[in-house]
């Protein structure tokens, strides 16, 4: 059974333990691609408003590892205001400017998985779509469980947010063009 809804111009759907977003971005899919595989590019967007992202540890290739740390910097989110978010991904397969394939987790500031979390296979696909580029990216949880844990933490809230963020990066970037 698919549940499809649209929420701050991400189209979401889920079908069992596959939870699948669409977004379009106003950048040509290689400026797109490269907010997702420059180091500097994804700690300047990834993570919602309010929070800063500094990468521990990048290497963007098959086997390469992203290690990173969220923290909330705006006072106005009250009992987030100062907290940590650590992650973790192991890149599986890349294909420049098309498709990039990793296992996602939540992690600690030593880079290993938390206990109690689920690991997630997360494959970004990137379409040409009229100029501008459409990012297909289809979660696959380990069970239907856990997809309903990152559910209820508001993941399709915080990817909304951080797209926002992603789209002022693009902006900036096209400028510099």
């Amino acid at each position: 059974m698919s549940d499809n809804k649209v929420t701050n111009n991400i189209i979401t759907s889920i079908e069992g333990r596959d939870l699948v977003m669409e977004r379009i971005f106003d950048g040509h899919r290689d400026l797109v691609f490269k907010a997702f595989s420059n180091s500097e590019h994804l700690a300047g967007w990834w993570g919602p408003s309010g929070w800063q992202t500094e990468n521990r540890e990048f290497s963007f290739e098959p086997d390469g590892v992203w290690h990173y740390c969220m923290r909330c910097t705006d006072e106005n989110q009250g009992e987030f205001y100062g907290q940590e978010s650590w992650g973790k991904a192991v890149y599986q397969e890349i294909i420049v400017p098309e498709k990039i394939v990793f296992t996602d987790m939540f992690a600690d500031e030593g880079g290993n998985s938390a206990d109690g979390m689920p690991v997630t296979l997360v494959t970004l696909t990137f379409v040409e779509h009229e100029g501008k580029t459409k990012l297909i990216m289809h979660s696959r949880f380990a069970s239907v469980e856990g997809l309903q844990q990152v559910m209820g933490i508001g993941v399709v809230q915080g990817c909304a947010s951080q797209f926002y963020r992603l789209d002022d990066l693009l902006e900036k970037l096209q400028e510099l063009r």
